[in-house]
């Protein structure tokens, strides 16, 4: 077999929750080898959230195969030291601490980059190393309202609907690995590392560009109105026979005509644009989706090209005989049994992908890799700084 993309490059993951490790899950899934550097005391707070599988959440366990676990508390003494021996033995350390946590544990990104300057440092943070919010904690909501993404999210009155999903932490996790790759090319150029600044904020940006963009000609999106965003019939979710519901998105002129003929509507091409004739345009499509189910109307979408899809609940998903055979679902195992996984659309299959480690689970192994002497090692863990 062929390297993988990233075989031989070293990725210290000191990251919880979901931005960082889903950063370094694709990392890991291209080949790196992914160490992540927890705290002895729970280790990432994820492991512990509900749902759970054999004492440890679900979530984590889709987030951290491919990763070896090494417990570090940097507050305890001689750990500070220890951290600097093991980030001379990467090419790639992921932090996604507030801005000021870092020096004040002594180990600031200007200290690292002089200690090993091949290091990419990528800092995933809210709102991004500099600017009057650097410091300010937040969540996915938080940065999409402040990104001006919510903005742009449905219903036409009432305040935003919170998205399902999380727009700021997965684009702030993927535009880290961007980054982070950028970064290594370079690295190739230069023989230097540097700091990959990532803000969760701007990360979220990139998804409403086409609605940006539409502000860069000095016509301001409304909410609900525009095309893409709920303010035409063609572009729309409907209800259907059975309660469940289908995703129109006929937005060419073919789509839409090769829709109403499969339908028997007349096509008006004023229904592609916005305007105050939506409103019965969408009552009298809503009205046709209630006449089949949303079964037969999948079928019609096989058989009209019109871009018609089915809604699916999550739980349908992996059995979908597109995703099926595209292998998104796979199963590894795992010391919780077999364990189900989600595939990245750059997961590379030809490796064998072990399982989440367990809360410091590989200590001892990576501090020896580091160089660390057993009698270092045994006074760590005598002084509490390792578990």
């Amino acid at each position: 077999m062929s390297p993988l993309p990233l075989e031989g490059i070293k990725v210290l993951d000191w990251t919880r929750l979901l931005p960082g490790p889903l950063a370094t899950l694709v990392l890991g899934d291209l080949g790196a080898q992914v160490d992540k550097l927890e705290d002895p005391q729970g280790g990432d707070y994820l492991r512990h959230m509900p749902p759970q599988i054999d004492g440890t959440s679900s979530i984590f366990l889709a987030l951290n195969r491919n990763k070896r676990s090494v417990c570090l508390d940097l507050k305890k003494s001689g750990a500070r030291e220890a951290f600097l021996k093991l980030v001379a033995k990467y090419d790639v350390l992921v932090e996604q601490f507030r801005p000021g946590v870092l020096d004040r544990l002594g180990v600031s990104h200007a200290s690292l980059l002089a200690a090993n300057p091949r290091l990419v440092v990528c800092a995933l943070t809210g709102y991004g190393q500099t600017g009057p919010l650097a410091k300010r904690a937040g969540h996915d909501l938080n940065y999409l309202a402040r990104a001006g993404v919510l903005g742009f999210q449905g219903p036409k009155d009432g305040p935003p609907a919170v998205p399902a999903v999380q727009m700021a932490d997965v684009g702030g996790g993927l535009w880290s690995v961007i980054g982070v790759l950028a970064a290594l090319a370079e690295r190739e150029k230069t023989g230097r590392g540097r700091l990959v600044d990532v803000s969760m904020l701007e990360a979220s940006m990139p998804f409403a560009i086409a609605s940006f963009g539409q502000g860069f000609a000095g016509t301001q999106p409304r909410r609900g109105d525009e095309a893409l965003i709920g303010g035409i019939a063609p572009y729309n979710t409907y209800t259907t026979k059975d309660g469940r519901a289908v995703a129109l998105a006929a937005l060419e002129p073919k789509f839409w005509m090769a829709f109403c003929a499969g339908v028997g509507m007349e096509p008006e091409l004023a229904a592609l644009l916005p305007g105050e004739h939506q409103a019965e345009l969408k009552g009298k499509v809503a009205a046709i989706f209630l006449t089949k189910t949303r079964d037969e109307w999948a079928a019609f979408g096989a058989t009209h090209d019109c871009c018609l899809e089915p809604v699916l609940e999550p739980h349908e998903v992996a059995s979908d005989a597109h995703v099926a055979a595209r292998g998104a679902f796979f199963t590894i195992d795992s010391p919780w049994g077999p364990l189900p996984q989600l595939k990245t659309p750059v997961t590379d299959m030809r490796m064998h992908h072990a399982p989440p480690p367990r809360t410091g689970e590989h200590t001892d192994a990576i501090l020896r890799e580091a160089g660390l002497e057993e009698a270092e090692i045994a006074k760590l863990r005598m002084d509490g700084a390792i578990t």
